[in-house]
């Protein structure tokens, strides 16, 4: 069991939680993530570690409100216990100096996209960072981000922040001013794929990491498969970073929905359970 030793909220329903587990934080890199069951009855989840302390030996885990096993993660206090906590796992994220790389984070993705754009402008990268979501009371990790960045890009929706527009207007507008080496996109797969579809124009190499429905983690229960350049691939242990212009997000965003109105409906009875 891993003791949470700390707790913050970035908004209603978005909290980081500060988790001990020493292993796991020296061994951890870039990119990777942990499988985390919250009690002995409960699913497992993947989530990406966003950043760790080896002194400290803890792990920090950045958490969205979107379904039962989410809410009763996010729910835990100081004090409480993880049941299990499993990592680091995934492939680790291929780091190199490559001139100028373009960070791309949507949503809570900009959680494991922090300690990418640390580990990039660490290796001598000129990074610029696009941090997008809904509104401004979305946006995370923004003093952190503008730490690790030579210039931050903050876009919302509704324009309450920022620049008004999508993450996509952002990039081309960096990318029409300057050239760019490599661009990496976490965040909801729907924007994942249209960041994808903008760097391809301009012919910017990109990684994307993948949010696939995950069990095991260990690539034997195939959930997790996506195709990548018309081969199958398992985000578990393949990924979670691929080539994002090689992967069928179209197949990816049919296999998320496969559960929706499942994963709908437990979520309503589990907030009708604890009102």
């Amino acid at each position: 069991m891993n003791k949470i030793v700390d707790k913050e909220y970035y908004s209603d329903n978005v909290v980081r939680l500060e988790v001990e587990a020493p292993r796991i934080a020296k061994a951890r890199r870039a990119g990777h993530f942990v499988i985390v069951k919250p009690d002995e009855k409960g699913e497992r989840i993947p989530l990406t570690i966003a950043t760790s302390d080896v002194k400290k030996g803890t792990i920090t885990l950045v958490i969205q409100k979107v379904g039962v096993t989410s809410r009763k993660i996010a729910n835990l206090n100081v004090g409480d216990h993880i049941t299990d906590l499993v990592g680091p796992l995934g492939q680790a994220t291929h780091i190199e100096k490559v001139g100028t790389v373009l960070m791309c984070g949507g949503g809570v993705g900009v959680a494991p996209l922090l300690p990418i754009v640390e580990a990039f402008k660490k290796a001598g990268n000129k990074v610029i960072t696009i941090l997008a979501a809904r509104s401004k009371d979305l946006i995370i990790l923004e003093d952190q981000m503008r730490e690790h960045s030579d210039e931050l890009i903050i876009m919302t929706d509704d324009g309450s922040y920022g620049t008004k527009g999508l993450v996509t207007e952002g990039m081309k507008r960096v990318m029409d001013r300057e050239k760019v080496d490599l661009s990496v996109v976490i965040g909801p797969a729907i924007m994942m794929k249209f960041a994808s579809l903008t760097t391809k124009e301009y012919n910017v190499p990109t990684y994307a990491s993948l949010n696939t429905i995950m069990v095991d983690g260990t690539g034997m229960c195939g959930a997790c498969r996506v195709t990548v350049g018309g081969k199958t691939k398992f985000v578990c242990i393949d990924g979670p970073e691929f080539d994002a212009h090689q992967v069928d997000f179209d197949e990816m965003l049919l296999r998320l929905s496969g559960y929706k109105e499942i994963e709908q409906k437990a979520d309503q009875d589990y907030l009708d359970q604890h009102k």
